[in-house]
């Protein structure tokens, strides 16, 4: 279990000092701290520490610790809010569409919110489901997103 703990620990501090935009980069980034990892391995590693990918405007994309999504944000210039279009819904059921790839970096941010209004997040390529509590209203719900994502529209 030592192995697993250094390699986690190292993972975050190369992805939380370096842009890396891919597994590959990683595991030879890894290889030079003397640490080997398979691709299997990282993805693995990525779901137990929440490693997300969002678009870089020099990269594509680069890989980043979630809990630092907003401050990294911020830091590239990169306008999150923008890529987030609408929101429809269905009794409990909400669906946002966004720009394609951005829909996994927004669910974070949904999710580190802690509503009581939303259960949970699935994020798919460009469209994020909500599952929002019974309590819940649409015109609720609608406000906390637009207060997060300004540009968001509301569409029957």
């Amino acid at each position: 279990m030592k192995n697993k703990i250094e390699r986690l620990n190292l993972i975050k501090k190369i992805i939380g000092s370096e842009q890396i935009s891919s597994q590959e980069d990683l595991i030879k980034r890894l290889a030079d701290h003397g640490v080997r990892a398979t691709q299997s391995t990282l993805s693995r590693d990525f779901k137990e520490i929440n490693i997300s990918k969002i678009s870089h405007p020099d990269k594509g994309y680069i890989y980043i610790l979630s809990e630092r999504l907003g401050a990294e944000v911020v830091s590239n210039s990169i306008n999150i809010t923008d890529a987030v279009l609408s929101i429809k819904f269905s009794h409990n059921i909400a669906v946002i569409a966004t720009k394609s790839g951005y829909a996994s970096a927004i669910s974070v941010i949904i999710d580190n919110r802690k509503s009581d209004d939303i259960i949970g997040t699935v994020a798919g390529d460009n469209n994020i489901i909500l599952i929002l509590s019974e309590s819940a209203t649409h015109a609720g719900v609608t406000a906390q997103m637009q207060q997060l994502f300004p540009t968001l529209k509301y569409t029957e």
